[in-house]
């Protein structure tokens, strides 16, 4: 006998344990299917960013980040710290513990919030049903008013360097090296690249990063990628560009990495290797023939804008559908859902959705790039303010980087942010809001701001978008 649901939810990530949540909340029974499994063959909510993404990844950041500031600045602030070092096994075990304690949190807000979690690979059906296999290939039917595909993403492949776990390793391997590779290759300039590179490299690693593209990060704005590119070298990241990796084989306990450039062929040897060429939607084996749901040709599950597929009561959210692959677009993707499942005229803004690179100092952008205004004919407005010229960051020897504020020049409607600098994702979110609000450049710039803050910089770079800043000399203004 099939159990019955007003909503059932395939994916406990972030988009899918929020939906399965807010739609609890609404009244409605809800089901969360959720294939991962612990050690102990219990269900492991909270999926990938949970526990090999967004959060270990971060944990390893501030763990490494916290070496380097031992090693190399304390001594600027006149402490004195002889021969820090760093105990790779305990900085795993603090990663594994904030894992443990997020992941057991979701399963109590499931419990406060009455939601039902069920075990086992989820995959949905003609006509409102959803096929749920379990660990033993047991295979139930669960019967729902509506589905909310939320399976999440998993990394991308590359034919020339295959994953063994070993040697070769996917982001989430890069999560478990006992040890410190004393030379580490990363296949990847983008974001999951350049954070894990920054770990390894923090402890002591020689990283190179073999990038394919020409133009570094290129879907930020080209100033602040430049500058970002500039501090990262400086950390001791060596970034090529323009490297395609055309064959990567383990010899002698090695990884022997063959690459190409507009300079010729090359070759290079790492302990390890990191395979971080992005992600992929996980839509394998997740819908029947008859299902009604459609995958476009990058296998992405088509939706429209308030992310319900093709089929009737099916809804599709996160990394599975269009647009980045983002913890809080997903998030915020299901709770749009959920209430529109129950009656609500919710809806998204998506030119307001912040986007972070976790590297030291973090690199965060919200709305339109100098590029993209350009390439739609925008007239705009352009306000830049350095952290040097920031009282907070001097004084927490964090100077390092920029922000960047777009206007319209007509309305002065801001446009985008774009930061390279200290605490950067969370000062992007100040200009989210007023973007949310429709605010202008002149808005945040007769706001008052904390002092001394880092903030200072966000009002600053908007004094300067009409070349109004006090603490830097203002560029003239076209007329």
């Amino acid at each position: 006998m099939s159990q019955k649901f007003d909503v059932v939810v395939i994916g406990s990530g972030p988009a899918g344990y929020v939906a399965a949540i807010k739609a609890a909340q609404l009244g409605m029974s809800t089901a969360c299917v959720e294939m991962w499994l612990d050690d102990k063959d219990k269900v492991k909510l909270g999926g990938t960013c949970l526990n090999v993404g967004c959060i270990p990844s971060k944990a390893l950041l501030d763990s490494s980040q916290k070496f380097v500031e031992t090693r190399d600045q304390l001594a600027s602030h006149g402490i004195s710290v002889n021969s820090p070092s760093m105990d790779v096994k305990a900085m795993l075990a603090r990663k594994n513990s904030i894992v443990d304690q997020l992941t057991g949190g979701i399963a109590g807000l499931f419990k406060h919030n009455g939601v039902t979690s069920i075990s086992g690979r989820g995959k949905v059906l003609a006509g409102g049903k959803v096929e749920v296999t379990d660990k033993d290939g047991k295979v139930s039917i669960l019967e729902a008013g509506d589905i909310i595909i939320a399976a999440g993403s998993v990394p991308a492949e590359i034919p020339p360097a295959p994953v063994d776990n070993e040697f070769i390793v996917d982001s989430s391997g890069a999560l478990e090296f006992s040890e410190v590779p004393k030379r580490l290759g990363v296949i990847g300039g983008g974001v999951i690249g350049l954070e894990l590179g920054s770990v390894w490299a923090r402890l002591g690693s020689e990283v190179v990063v073999l990038e394919a593209l020409e133009e570094f990060l290129p879907t930020m704005d080209a100033q602040i990628a430049k500058e970002a590119g500039k501090i990262f070298k400086k950390q001791g990241l060596d970034i090529r560009m323009g490297a395609r990796v055309t064959k990567a084989e383990v010899k002698d306990g090695a990884v022997e990495v063959s690459f190409s450039t507009s300079a010729g062929e090359h070759v290079e040897v790492f302990d390890k290797l990191i395979v971080a060429v992005g992600r992929r939607p996980r839509t394998e084996n997740l819908l029947a023939s008859d299902s009604g749901v459609t995958l476009d040709e990058r296998g992405f599950i088509y939706v429209n804008d308030y992310c319900r597929t093709e089929a009737r009561h099916v809804y599709a959210v996160g990394d599975v559908v269009r647009g980045p692959m983002l913890a809080h677009k997903g998030s915020e993707e299901g709770v749009m859902v959920a209430e529109r499942i129950a009656g609500k005229p919710a809806q998204m803004n998506y030119d307001c959705i912040p986007s972070v690179i976790y590297t030291h100092p973090e690199v965060a952008a919200v709305g339109k790039t100098e590029q993209q205004l350009k390439a739609e004919g925008v007239d705009y407005k352009t306000g830049v303010f350095p952290f040097v010229a920031n009282g907070r960051a001097l004084a927490a020897n964090d100077s390092d980087g920029m922000v960047k504020m777009l206007a319209d020049a007509e309305t002065d409607r801001i446009l985008g942010c774009h930061i390279v600098g200290p605490s950067s994702a969370d000062l992007v979110q100040q200009v989210v809001i007023a973007m949310e609000f429709g605010s202008s450049a002149e808005d945040l710039a007769l706001t008052v701001f904390g002092h001394p803050t880092l903030s200072e910089a966000v009002h600053e770079a908007a004094l300067a978008v009409d070349g109004q800043a006090i603490h830097i000399a203002n560029r003239k203004k076209r007329k």
